[in-house]
């Protein structure tokens, strides 16, 4: 007697990144009906993308689920853009389109699409960003030794807690990028006592960042996610005008170097909304037995 074993095809595609075998690498699995949340979790353990994402169709609406390689997340910019683009792609229409995405939560995102030679770009509105908390100053030497910083590296600016859909402590710098790391053992914990998730590193003066999971394990190529909340804090602090696009450079110490294409809207004072847009190439596909 044979069993039928159910089969998910994925597709391979790089985001930020013009051409294939750069930028950030995504799974994305265009039609996951039928995967349950365990069974999505052990598939991106098994692909090793940083972050794998599961789509599924229902009352007209793409819904998507985003995981990384030890949770679920409510929110995440690169895989937003790269499921959007891979739709766009699958529709075969050269035209732009616009894509409505359905997250857990039932929060609603949009990411219009674009062909563009060999790739896609896509545009992600990240909505209006939540100003949480500024740190004090006196933080300043703690989170710089925790990242292997000099407290001289350390950017007047202050420290910040935004939120585009996930809480980052945004720590401005004026170098150090090359060497920093996560030197201690539970910066998740020091993270949450400030209203924090993750933390994310901004060179101020260079536009460049880094971003790890926690505990030190795996550095991020290119963060979507904190890229919003970097526009958002750049216009706050008067380091962009309103409406113009800047590119934040991130992956290069991976030697994966990305472009993440940020702009933000309103004013110092109020910070009404931001986009983030990156260029997406196709690697390949493939074929999933269900775990």
């Amino acid at each position: 007697m044979t069993h039928s074993v159910a089969h998910f095809d994925y597709i391979h595609c790089d985001v930020f990144a013009s051409d294939p075998y750069s930028g950030n690498n995504l799974a994305v699995v265009p039609d996951s009906s039928g995967l349950n949340g365990a069974q999505m979790q052990v598939i991106t353990q098994e692909l090793r993308h940083f972050e794998s994402i599961f789509l599924w169709e229902k009352d007209g609406s793409h819904h998507a689920r985003v995981f990384d390689q030890n949770t679920e997340l409510p929110f995440a910019g690169h895989p937003l853009i790269g499921a959007a683009c891979a739709l766009h792609r699958q529709s075969g229409d050269p035209q732009p389109q616009i894509w409505p995405l359905v997250l857990q939560g039932d929060r609603r995102v949009l990411v219009e699409t674009e062909l563009l030679g060999a790739g896609y770009l896509g545009t992600l509105d990240q909505g209006r960003p939540d100003f949480i908390a500024p740190l004090p100053d006196t933080d300043k030497p703690a989170f710089a030794r925790a990242f292997n910083l000099h407290p001289d590296q350390m950017s007047p600016l202050p420290l910040e807690v935004v939120s585009t859909g996930l809480r980052y402590l945004v720590i401005p710098v004026t170098g150090g990028l090359a060497e920093a790391r996560i030197t201690i053992p539970d910066l998740q914990e020091q993270l949450a006592t400030h209203g924090a998730e993750f933390a994310y590193l901004f060179d101020v003066t260079t536009f460049e960042g880094r971003h790890w999971e926690n505990d030190g394990s795996a550095e991020d190529v290119a963060t979507g996610s904190a890229a919003g909340v970097i526009g958002a804090y750049a216009l706050k602090h008067g380091l962009v005008a309103s409406g113009h696009r800047f590119v934040l450079k991130q992956g290069q110490f991976m030697n994966r170097p990305s472009q993440l294409h940020v702009t933000a809207y309103g004013s110092t004072t109020d910070v009404t909304r931001i986009t983030v847009a990156g260029k997406v190439a196709f690697v390949g596909t493939g074929s999933l037995i269900a775990p």
